[in-house]
Formats: structure tokens, C-alpha cells, sequence
């Protein structure tokens, strides 16, 4: 009989949940609300194959519940904020411009508690696209609505035919953390938003800029705390897409800081 391998110890990947609420006009579930992984954000994860990700759900607002925003956190290492709907507007004090850019204030809720309280317990929080914004409103931090409407239209950050196979450059600042990741000061990545960072959050430094329009595109907050924001999608890359910056980098530098602080 062979002897079994010694088990390596689990690093737990805490990711916040995409959300779908009741709608009756919906077909899937009957319209009931949904929670939901994508699954290339979980594939991602897999791939690299040193975390175990974990969907933290989240109970509708005024149910009572046993377990909290607090006990996740004493469960998780670290922590990706999946991309998604746009942010509400009233959760960094604005109010919508347009009916349709009114996002979703519940999951903002549910996700800016998991940030901060990452961010008090020095658990590693990794944002993407969605999650990157979000980053940035929890730390104090507004978003431009629409890049189009408010800055122009020198680059398509967003394409709803092309969707992930839509690029643009980033220009990565030079001497940053993510310089140092990668080496090179220009690179290719997705671009699948059309909301943007704004009034840049309390510690954040820019990483990475569109260099058409200036774009905030990656920020690290500049803090004992570990917390880094990008606006592209690492997750999304296929394998033959190797003219875009690498995924490994991104993912190498959480895990390190993860194993840091265990």
C-alpha cells in the first residue's frame, strides 16, 4: 500500500460573490437571488494551485445570521473582489447621472465590509476590475461613472462585442512595485469597464495608467497592509493571448504576501 503524501497546509482564498437579485422576470432559478463564482475567476485560482478559493456568500439585508463579515475573515488568508456590476454611486457620495449607471449598493456594502475588515486584521486583499474600484471607495476614494461621458473616448475601454479580446496599453510607473513585477514600463491588457477611479483613496499609489487618457489602471496602497487594485482582468487571459501582461506576476506577489503574514 502506498503511503499517503503529507497534506501541504491550505491557504484559503476568500472571493467575494457576483450577485443576482430577485427578479421574476427572469428565467434561471425562477428569478430567485443567486450568488455566483465566474468561473474563469475560479480557474484562475485553481491554475495556480497554491490557494484554496472559497465564495464568501452574503445574506439578504435584514436576515439575521450566525455567521459574519468578521468570521470569514478569521477563516480566509487573503481576499479577491471579483469584477461585475458598477458600483451605486451613494457609496462614495455621489448620485447616478444616468438611471442605468445606479450599480448595485447592496453587494457595495457586502464588499466594502470585507475590505476593511481585511484591511484591519492584515489579511492580503487582490481587487479586480470591479474590485479595484471598489478598493478604492472603501479607502475613502470616488469613481468617474462613465469614462466616455466624463473624460472622452481616446481609447475604448470597453467594447461589448469584443469584450475580453478589447486592449489597450498600460504604462506602468516607473520605480513602482509593479515595475518591479514586470520589468518593462509599457504593456498590453484587457479592458472590459467603463467606470473608472477617480478621487484616488487615502494611501493609494498609482501603479499603472492608460497612457492615452490616463486611466488610473493598477494601484497598491502604500501601507503595512497589503492591498492591490488592477483594472484589467488576469483571470480572463487565454493561453494564446501571450502579447498581454502576464497573470503570474500579480498572483505571485498576493501568495507572498500571504505567506508573509502567516
Amino acid at each position: 500500500m502506498r503511503p499517503m503524501a503529507a497534506k501541504k497546509e491550505q491557504i484559503i482564498i476568500g472571493i467575494s460573490a457576483c450577485w443576482l437579485h430577485e427578479d421574476r422576470e427572469r428565467e434561471l432559478y425562477n428569478g430567485r437571488p443567486l450568488l455566483y463564482l465566474e468561473q474563469s475567476m475560479g480557474e484562475w485560482l485553481l491554475r495556480y494551485g497554491e490557494g484554496v478559493p472559497m465564495m464568501i456568500p452574503a445574506a439578504r439585508p435584514g436576515l439575521d445570521v450566525a455567521i459574519d463579515a468578521d468570521d470569514f475573515v478569521d477563516i480566509i488568508d487573503g481576499l479577491v473582489i471579483q469584477g461585475g456590476v458598477d458600483m451605486a454611486p451613494e457609496s462614495y457620495g455621489d448620485e447616478p447621472l444616468r438611471d442605468e449607471w445606479a450599480g448595485d449598493a447592496l453587494r457595495d456594502a457586502y464588499e466594502l465590509e470585507l475590505v476593511q475588515r481585511c484591511l484591519e486584521r492584515d489579511r492580503p486583499v487582490l481587487g479586480i476590475c470591479r474590485g479595484h474600484q471598489v478598493l478604492n471607495v472603501a479607502l475613502g476614494g470616488s469613481l468617474y461613472q462613465d469614462i466616455p461621458t466624463e473624460i472622452g473616448e481616446l481609447v475604448a475601454h470597453r467594447d461589448g462585442e469584443l469584450y475580453h479580446e478589447n486592449f489597450h496599453e498600460v504604462e506602468i510607473v516607473e520605480g513602482s512595485k509593479l515595475h518591479g513585477l514586470y520589468g518593462v514600463e509599457r504593456g498590453l491588457v484587457n479592458s472590459v469597464h467603463h467606470q473608472a477611479v477617480s478621487r484616488l483613496g487615502d494611501g493609494l499609489q498609482v501603479e499603472a495608467r492608460c497612457p492615452q487618457d490616463g486611466v488610473i489602471e493598477a494601484v497598491r496602497l502604500d501601507d503595512d497592509a497589503y492591498a492591490v487594485g488592477v483594472q484589467w482582468h488576469p483571470e480572463f487571459q487565454e493561453s494564446h493571448q501571450a502579447e498581454l501582461l502576464s497573470t503570474q506576476p500579480v498572483l505571485d506577489d498576493f501568495f507572498r504576501a500571504i505567506r508573509q503574514r502567516r
